[in-house]
């Protein structure tokens, strides 16, 4: 019995040791972002609170008046973002129009749900980010912005013991990621 416990022990070190390298090769990401953050929907500069949502997969965007309608044969979608500016506190009403990259179906306390998902191009911190949000009149949440993890994947760690770290400083020339 000792011998199989000294073999199992044998094992599951080296083991550690072979996965240990792959772990010191990820780079530790250079910015923490708290659970709430100030973001800028571009190229409109609308500044917005964000929720970074770990537990959404796509990201959200409220928004209202959703209309769908075809464009050169493609399915579009046209609707406001409606929300408080976090700077001037002033209601801003804007309205878009995005081609419908997929439509995503959302299960929640309420049932389930299809939203069309769009591109949008938003500033959090000192970077841009081109990405995927779904659209759902979140008019009676807190935040009119989720975050959701394909997103967060690319930003950074989040700190739910902070909010508000990182001021947004964006461009209008800078790359989006």
């Amino acid at each position: 019995m000792a011998r199989s416990i000294a073999k199992w022990l044998a094992a599951s070190v080296l083991g550690l040791l072979l996965i240990q390298p792959a772990f010191s090769a990820n780079k530790s990401p250079s910015k923490v972002f708290g659970w709430v953050e100030e973001g800028v929907l571009m190229p409109e500069n609308i500044s917005v609170k964000v929720k970074l949502d770990t537990g959404a997969l796509t990201s959200s965007l409220d928004a209202k008046d959703i209309e769908p309608f075809r464009k050169d044969g493609e399915k579009w979608v046209r609707f406001n973002v409606e929300v408080k500016d976090s700077n001037t506190g002033k209601l801003v009403t804007a309205p878009f129009e995005r081609k419908v990259e997929r439509n995503v179906k959302v299960r929640g306390a309420g049932g389930a749900e299809h939203r069309p998902v769009v591109q949008m191009t938003i500033c959090i911190g000192d970077q841009i980010y081109n990405e995927q949000f779904s659209l759902k009149d979140r008019g009676k949440m807190n935040y009119p912005v989720l975050i959701g993890r394909r997103t967060l994947e690319n930003l950074g760690l989040v700190d739910v013991s902070h909010t508000f770290t990182m001021e947004p400083k964006c461009s209008k020339e800078a790359s989006a990621k």
